[in-house]
């Protein structure tokens, strides 16, 4: 039983140093940050999404912009899309490919930002999504795994994890998430 959370917790920190470990990662990071707080500072949102446990990381992001994460502050307009009724009638009337589109149709105008976490990069919905978001004129920004499987340079920022361990990269993910969060409250807040 230790040696399974030892080496657990060992890939755990081999892979955040990896990502660390790359500067270009840290820039892209900045970037996407500095891309959410320019966003909402003109008045509009982000949009995010995932399945699985990548639609709980969606919506633990979209909670915090529009609740709090380290400070109290205003309300930061976000949007996971993630409720069951309209995933589930959009699922039985033009199939599951096109959930994460629809949703991206009614939602999104030309600025937002709209966010695909999917640890394969290849998930059929997140492509779709990604796609339908590019089309109305938002910043696209891809969470995935090391290769970013079908989407890979399909985005206008990709931070992907260097590991192909569906585990280590959900972990990852939630580091970045947060991470994004409290640059953008910076960039945001920072005089208050």
């Amino acid at each position: 039983m230790r040696r399974i959370i030892q080496n657990s917790l060992r890939e755990a920190l081999q892979t955040l140093r990896d990502f660390m470990e790359q500067e270009a990662n840290l820039r892209e990071l900045e970037a996407v940050a500095g891309q959410i707080a320019g966003c909402l500072k003109a008045g509009n949102k982000v949009l995010v999404f995932g399945n699985g446990g990548s639609m709980a990381d969606a919506m633990h992001f979209a909670e915090e912009l529009t609740g709090r994460f380290r400070k109290d502050r205003k309300a930061l307009p976000a949007i996971a899309l993630s409720d069951p009724s309209f995933l589930t009638c959009v699922a039985n009337d033009y199939g599951f490919d096109q959930v994460f589109a629809r949703g991206v149709q009614a939602y999104a105008v030309p600025g937002d930002v709209v966010i695909g976490i999917s640890t394969s990069g290849d998930s059929p919905n997140i492509i779709q999504g990604l796609a339908a978001a590019r089309g109305a004129a938002c910043h696209t920004v891809l969470l995935s795994g090391a290769s970013g499987g079908a989407l890979a340079g399909a985005c206008d920022y990709q931070l992907l994890v260097p590991a192909s361990s569906t585990a280590r990269i959900q972990e990852l993910h939630t580091l970045i998430l947060h991470t994004l969060i409290e640059c953008v409250e910076h960039l945001l807040f920072s005089e208050e």
